[in-house]
């Protein structure tokens, strides 16, 4: 029905171009008019537009008109001039939209406009790309134009001090990984004061590469860690065991009707591992060879979970993790590889202890497990802004996600010239080895004649043993991936050079273009070789985009066997059993059309399954979202230096009530009134005298509560009274506050995610465990904030307020009781060193340690 409308009435967006047409012919028109103003009228625009949206105008209303001036101060400053698909792609980026361009479209220059017209705001703007290299090279490029034209432009980079931060964000438009933007935005809601919060508010984003940020990066979410104390030595000793188990056969699913009639399989080896789903599980026999290795009777015990998940790790680590395809190992180091970019990602681990797990494989340093201090998902991070867009490539085969998360719509831009490459049908063979041998000839082919051909591999380790062979050969060539990321634009730069033969991981977004010279033009353009369909359509799009630019000659086949992983765990099993059964000579390439169909299936199938992980991941987050947005929006007003000293009177009297109501209940008599338990758990937050009966002057439980709240406020007064100023105490209760809570929510996340962890057991009780984990993380939160209100009250009303004695002359002036006129010496022991261990001084017959040595006593 959805085709048989498009042809009626045109795609979604189709129509929506036809309504961004007249707009664009108006910005054109206007072209001989900025031509004709002097540079220094030219700049005086910046301020007209500024002054037209203070009195009023909107930027709908200024957009024509700004755009026609970036476009104007481009050709000036850069000798380059958007075109009538820039413009448009310019347009939709303004809307808040995904622009999708294709490659060699001029993505970077399109948001030149969108990005000037909402600085005008004065608010910011944010440029995200997916790597600092980008984020350097388009902030000084495209920042020609913004600065010709009177804006402000700075990058954010991995290596600035929060100082060089708060510069670069202060900027009109300002640069920025997506990873760093997000880390910021974390550190920034850990800060104790003011000063140090490098961020400005979320108000607009254009997010480069949008589907690799929003999509392929959001499985994973943005963690700030700080080092626990457990040791490491777990890790090695599971890494020791998870060498000498043997892998068993993989069991299939049960079937329902096999599960309802009790049929079981039989377990072989120690261990099983599900690859679809990337999953270890224990067979009986592994469970008894980790009890003996252990030294345990039974691994279920509660006091042996963590012995049962470090095995999994280390299981895990050797057989579904894999260097150079999820890791490389670089300077003693285990760095985490994109699998949908093949870029190394800087400073993100492995959550969980995986990636102490993977480093005791490796037999590099285990690092100490880390403890999260601070968490967000790329998803609800995102959504954080009040306006958001992004450009791409490929973004309309994930359309629905990125409408259900991120409401956002994908409006497909026409090319600027036709696309004139030829995309021929995969060539499938039998065998791995038969359909690299297949590759090299056609890469032979193709070098022979003078043109230049990309090699698109999947991992690292694909990428190497194709260079072997190239070689062997005799075919020179270039290999970018991610143990050689820094000389990615040298070699991205070469590759369209006349007989340049590239060996490429995941080549898709590198953000540079492959142009292409008269020779290899003449030779037939740019030739794509994919050596392995992508678990993603969207990737091998990516990749086939980068020939054919701008109208430029070029072809693109992909190169597939029945041994891949893709067909091998996802393909039909009939199909492929099918081809398997036919006596199909070596070398013979396989042509089906089911086997077409069988890969676009398998591809889908996975799209679907990682698209529930993604959704899973923000259900759950979302929980954990609220609960930081009120968490933040506190802390933001404490930094904003919001006096807290009403907040914290209403701790003080919140928690009188609430520990009376704890001990005395409203229909007991007063003379059974449980008052040394009032006492134990009132006395050690708010030191007041002990409550007993003779003191008691109302027998209520709400004369005791408002007589106690009394006490509580007047002994807080007097803690007042002891500061030389109030706003001393002002800034007390601040730092107080700040540290309490971000102490207690580090620890709610542990606890969070402990509940994640356990709550999938609430399924075999026919509970929905989101359900479940929704319920529970309130009761947790609501537990937390009562937490932080005690721990501040006790705190408060334990500090010790030094009174500092001054040297008379400098008293008023400094503040300060250091004698800068003495000379220091080193403080000697007059009386001999008591050890924990020696006896007692005081005669007991004890320890020192068990004694006067313990602490509290004196």
């Amino acid at each position: 029905m959805s085709r048989l409308t498009d042809k009626l009435f045109g795609t979604h967006s189709e129509r929506e171009i036809k309504r961004i047409r007249p707009l664009v012919d108006k910005i054109e028109s206007l072209r001989p008019a900025m031509q004709a103003l002097t540079d220094e009228e030219f700049r005086a625009k910046t301020e007209e537009f500024k002054k037209r949206f203070q009195n009023g105008e909107t930027l709908d209303d200024l957009l024509v008109e700004a755009y026609a001036a970036v476009r104007e101060g481009a050709r000036r400053s850069l000798d380059m001039e958007p075109f009538r698909v820039q413009l448009i792609g310019g347009i939709i980026l303004h809307q808040g939209r995904i622009a999708e361009m294709r490659t060699g479209e001029g993505k970077t220059l399109v948001a030149t406009m969108p990005a000037y017209l909402n600085a005008l705001e004065g608010r910011g703007v944010h440029i995200v790309t997916v790597n600092d290299y980008l984020a350097k090279r388009d902030a000084e490029w495209m920042g020609q134009v913004y600065r010709f034209m009177g804006l402000t432009v700075g990058v954010v980079l991995n290596s600035m001090t929060p100082q060089e931060r708060q510069e670069a964000y202060r900027c009109d438009i300002t640069y920025v990984t997506n990873n760093e933007l997000g880390f910021d935005y974390l550190r920034d809601n850990m800060s104790i004061y003011k000063e140090q919060l490098v961020l400005r508010e979320l108000h607009y984003a254009i997010i480069d590469e949008v589907d690799s940020v929003l999509i392929d990066e959001a499985r994973t979410p943005l963690i700030i860690s700080g080092q626990s104390g457990k040791s490491t030595k777990i890790y090695e000793a599971c890494d020791i065991l998870a060498g000498q188990m043997k892998r068993g056969a993989d069991v299939e699913d049960l079937s329902k009707i096999d599960a309802i009639m009790g049929i079981e399989r039989e377990e072989t080896g120690d261990f099983i591992v599900n690859e679809k789903d990337k999953l270890v599980n224990l067979t009986a026999e592994g469970v008894t060879k980790v009890e003996k290795f252990f030294r345990i009777d039974n691994l279920a015990d509660p006091e042996n979970l963590e012995i049962q998940h470090c095995i999994i790790l280390a299981l895990r680590a050797h057989n579904l993790m894999h260097r150079d395809h999820d890791y490389i190992v670089k300077d003693d180091q285990v760095l985490i590889v994109d699998e949908f970019t093949g870029r190394v990602m800087p400073g993100r681990r492995y959550s969980d202890g995986l990636h102490q797990a993977i480093e005791a494989k490796e037999h590099v340093k285990v690092k100490r497990e880390s403890r999260t201090l601070a968490t967000i998902t790329f998803q609800n991070f995102f959504n954080k802004f009040d306006k958001k867009a992004g450009m791409t490539g490929t973004a309309l085969t994930e359309e629905r996600e990125f409408r259900e998360i991120y409401g956002m719509d994908v409006i497909e831009i026409p090319t600027n010239r036709p696309v004139i490459r030829f995309d021929d049908q995969d060539a499938v063979y039998k065998t791995k080895k038969e359909k690299f041998r297949a590759v090299v000839n056609a890469v032979r082919e193709a070098y022979e004649k003078g043109q230049p051909v990309l090699v698109g591999t999947i991992t690292i380790q694909v990428s190497e043993e194709v260079s072997k062979m190239l070689k062997k050969a005799g075919i020179p060539h270039n290999v970018l991936n991610a143990k050689f990321h820094e000389m990615e634009a040298e070699i991205v730069a070469e590759a369209g050079r006349h007989g340049a033969v590239t060996i490429a991981t995941n080549m898709a977004g590198r953000g540079t273009d492959i142009k292409l010279d008269e020779e290899a033009r003449a030779a037939g353009g740019l030739k794509i070789i994919g050596t392995e369909r992508h678990e993603s359509r969207r990737i091998d799009n990516q990749l086939r985009g980068r020939s054919g630019r701008q109208g430029d000659p070029g072809e693109s086949r992909f190169y597939i066997s029945l041994e891949d992983d893709l067909m091998r765990l996802f393909g039909s099993d009939r199909m492929i059993g099918m081809f398997n059964a036919l006596n199909i000579p070596e070398d013979q390439e396989i042509t089906h059309k089911s086997l077409s169909k069988a890969i676009e299936g398998a591809q889908k199938k996975i799209e679907n399954n990682n698209f529930g992980i993604r959704k899973n991941l923000l259900d759950y987050d979302q929980v954990m979202n609220e609960q930081r947005e009120i968490i933040y929006t506190q802390r933001r007003e404490v930094l904003d230096g919001k006096s807290m000293r009403d907040s914290v009177y209403k701790m003080i009297t919140d928690f009188v009530d609430s520990t009376v109501d704890t001990c005395i209940s409203d229909d007991i008599d007063s003379d059974d009134w449980n008052l040394t338990e009032l006492n134990e758990l009132l006395l050690p937050t708010i030191p007041l005298q002990v409550v007993n009966r003779g003191r008691i002057r109302e027998r209520t439980r709400d004369g005791l509560k408002q007589q106690l709240k009394e006490e509580a406020v007047a002994l807080y007064e007097s803690k007042e009274a002891e500061f030389p100023e109030p706003e001393a105490v002002r800034e007390l209760e601040r730092v107080v506050i700040l540290k309490v809570v971000d102490r207690k929510w580090m620890d709610h996340i542990d606890d969070m995610e402990q509940l994640r962890q356990s709550i999938g057991l609430q399924a075999y009780g026919q509970h929905d465990p989101l359900v479940e984990y929704k319920m529970a993380g309130y009761d947790m939160f609501n537990e937390m904030t009562r937490n932080i209100m005690e721990e501040t009250v006790r705190v408060l009303f334990h500090v010790k307020v030094e009174q500092k004695v001054e040297r008379e002359e400098v008293a008023k002036a400094t503040g300060t009781n250091k004698d800068d006129t003495a000379v220091r010496q080193p403080k000697r022991r007059t009386d001999k060193k008591i050890y924990p261990n020696d006896p007692c001084p005081c005669g007991s017959g004890k320890k020192y340690k068990n004694c006067h040595g313990r602490p509290g006593r004196v």
